[in-house]
């Protein structure tokens, strides 16, 4: 007989009140305020973020969280990492939306021996991340590996 597995449920709370023009405050209990608005190309200011930008940032963040997990549970430890991350926002059947988010993280390795683990690991962040899998987006990574240059 199969056994079923229990999964938990949780829940994140976030407030946003609006202070004045096309501006306004993201919150939530315990964390530092967040500046939010339309980016410049819906008559926003460039220098607050908008949510086109938290949305690819959250691709980007969950992507990193998800690697470093991963990596965690196969002994692998990287030296480094980053990630740049891209959405792409179009108007498609006279609705805008974020119709890709390209995500593109470089990892730096102690040796060239771990290349392999590590593609292995990133092949299946995709389909682990949380936030991936809550948006209908197209989710692309592109990865490179480098191996830490040893001090001399």
């Amino acid at each position: 007989m199969e056994t079923k597995r229990a999964y938990k449920s949780f829940r994140y709370k976030a407030n946003t009140a609006w202070s004045s023009a096309r501006r306004g405050t993201l919150s939530a209990s315990g964390k530092p305020n967040i500046v939010v608005g339309s980016p410049p190309e819906f008559k926003g200011e460039p220098d607050i973020w908008a949510p086109e930008e938290l949305l690819v940032g959250s691709v980007n963040t969950c992507m990193m969280l998800t690697f470093l997990t991963l990596a965690q549970s196969k002994g692998l430890t990287p030296m480094r990492y980053e990630s740049d991350a891209e959405g792409l926002l179009e108007n498609t059947e006279g609705k805008y939306r974020i119709t890709e988010v390209m995500v593109r993280p470089r990892v730096t390795l102690k040796d060239k021996t771990e290349f392999e683990r590590a593609r292995e690991i990133m092949e299946s962040v995709e389909a682990q991340c949380f936030i991936s899998n809550s948006i209908r987006s197209r989710v692309t990574i592109t990865a490179e590996f480098a191996v830490a240059l040893s001090p001399k």
